[in-house]
């Protein structure tokens, strides 16, 4: 059988997320580098196909493509570490503390930050033959999306901060849970469809990823988004990244933890009970 039952999956996250805290600072930012490149190749492929067809469920259908390939091969995103991370702590597993914890966070951010803005240069060369000409239809439509959920939560105020936030919650919610579906099967198969599936709704519904955001910001900027670093910093990446830690941390990690590694005490008649009303029953 190539599913694995919750309390097994469970523990698998938790040895993930010791096995994180102790990588090694090289290993951490080169395997967190590679994800934020390939979400970010995937994040520019989706956007061309939305815009080549009109159509953005055909892009969100095909965008897990990117996070099955990152996750098969062994990388790590700032989302996926929000979740495992901490529950290595809170397990206490020997030698894990808010400080390696904090260590492992700060690595993948500056990983994940490298990689999407690697590819975010690239596509943006792409998109004007290096900066020779102006952005085809694809670099505008990126320099939108740049515009539009920055300013445009901006324009709101206190409530575009806090629908800002509350995507990120959902979104988290989501890819987290993907990163665990992939742990609940031994086949590449059925890690695949596992993953596949939240990963189109957080997509498909716009919702906000740290990581996605990373590759999307920096490419409208370079590619004349009408928006700022400041803008892109204080209404996106900050609160779309706390979001982020709360949705994984909340709904996924802590909500499959509580129930599965520390389940609470079992509900049972003893043995003589039981007996005693099956003779009555008989009776």
């Amino acid at each position: 059988m190539s599913y694995v039952n919750p309390p097994e999956f469970v523990t698998k996250m938790i040895d993930a997320g010791e096995a994180k805290v102790f990588m090694s600072t090289r290993d951490t930012v080169i395997r967190a580098y590679m994800a934020g490149a390939i979400l970010a190749l995937a994040a520019a492929f989706a956007v061309t196909i939305t815009v080549q067809t009109g159509n953005a469920l055909v892009g969100a259908i095909l965008f897990p493509v990117g996070f099955c390939m990152l996750y098969l091969l062994g990388f790590d995103l700032l989302t996926g570490v929000f979740t495992l991370a901490p529950l290595a702590l809170i397990d206490k597993r020997p030698g894990v503390t808010v400080r390696s914890v904090l260590r492992n966070w700060g690595l993948v951010f500056v990983g994940n930050f490298a990689g999407a803005l690697t590819v975010a240069l690239m596509m943006a060369i792409t998109f004007t033959f290096a900066f020779t000409v102006d952005p085809n239809e694809i670099g505008v439509r990126l320099g939108e999306i740049g515009s539009d959920r920055t300013v445009g939560y901006a324009d709101h105020g206190a409530a575009g901060m806090l629908t800002l936030f509350i995507r990120g919650v959902l979104c988290n919610w989501m890819v987290s849970t993907g990163v665990v579906a992939a742990m609940m099967s031994t086949s590449v198969p059925g890690k695949v469809i596992g993953m596949w599936m939240p990963i189109l709704v957080f997509f498909y519904m716009g919702f906000e990823h740290s990581v996605v955001n990373m590759f999307l910001f920096p490419s409208g900027l370079m590619l004349g988004g009408d928006f700022s670093v400041a803008d892109y910093l204080v209404w996106n990446e900050i609160p779309t990244m706390v979001g982020n830690l709360v949705g994984g941390l909340a709904f996924v990690g802590l909500t499959l933890y509580s129930t599965h590694a520390r389940t609470g005490a079992t509900l049972a008649r003893p043995v003589a009970e039981k007996a005693k009303a099956v003779e009555k029953v008989r009776a």
